[in-house]
């Protein structure tokens, strides 16, 4: 199981890196759970990776826009990323979420066909009128992207498994590797997490909390020892 470490700056993405990440994830949590970040800052973390270390960017919480979406996936790509990884909290049903997803796919793929498309629903999208999560893998698999991804929306301090039993995400799991897909899972996620999340064979384990100085995403920053930690318990 891979360790995606998300950061908001250069100095965070070192830190990550240093710690032993396998994935540097770029965002910007005072936007969102998918928080988008500056094109700049994700430059200048892809030139600091230099081709080393795959580069991961959030492009947001998308609406149900479908170009203005693509664009900021294009943004993404030319400024770096190695992953596009699209929040699809305004699209409420599996037809707009094909929308969204199917048109980010065509301009990625037409740009750099090595580029890993990320879709990514919520767990708690019961709670936010967001498509439903066991619908991404087959918006995943049918509008052409590489891996289904689920984290939390709603950051006040309930987990991913507080919304999903390990059952559900097991067959989460499951039906996203029977599209060949890979699986990406996080929302508070941590290292309690890590037995559970590799018996339902999860491929990457996304983080920022709990690598943060005092576990908080948005006041802490990253620290390269709480990174070493969790990265030998995998």
């Amino acid at each position: 199981m891979e360790l995606l470490v998300s950061a908001i700056n250069l100095d965070e993405a070192k830190a990550a890196w240093e710690g032993g990440a396998d994935i540097l994830d770029v965002k910007n949590p005072k936007e969102g759970s998918l928080g988008a970040n500056f094109p700049w800052i994700i430059r200048e973390i892809s030139d600091y990776a230099d081709n080393k270390i795959i580069v991961s960017t959030t492009i947001g919480d998308v609406p149900y826009k479908p170009g203005t979406v693509s664009l900021a996936a294009l943004g993404a790509a030319y400024s770096g990323s190695n992953y596009i990884k699209v929040g699809l909290y305004g699209p409420e049903n599996y037809d707009e979420a094909m929308d969204v997803m199917s048109n980010v796919v065509k301009t990625i793929k037409e740009y750099d066909d090595t580029i890993t498309v990320v879709a990514c629903g919520y767990a708690d999208a019961y709670k936010i009128g967001s498509i439903e999560y066991d619908m991404i893998p087959k918006v995943a698999h049918d509008s052409g992207c590489d891996l289904a991804m689920l984290d939390t929306y709603i950051k006040d301090g309930h987990r991913l498994t507080d919304h999903l039993s390990q059952d559900q995400l097991a067959q989460f799991t499951k039906a996203a590797h029977d599209y060949n897909l890979k699986v990406a899972l996080a929302g508070s996620v941590n290292a309690n997490d890590i037995e559970m999340l590799k018996e339902i064979d999860c491929d990457i384990m996304g983080v920022r909390g709990c690598v943060c100085t005092g576990g908080d995403r948005n006041k802490g920053t990253i620290s390269a020892d709480l990174v070493a930690q969790l990265k030998e318990n995998i």
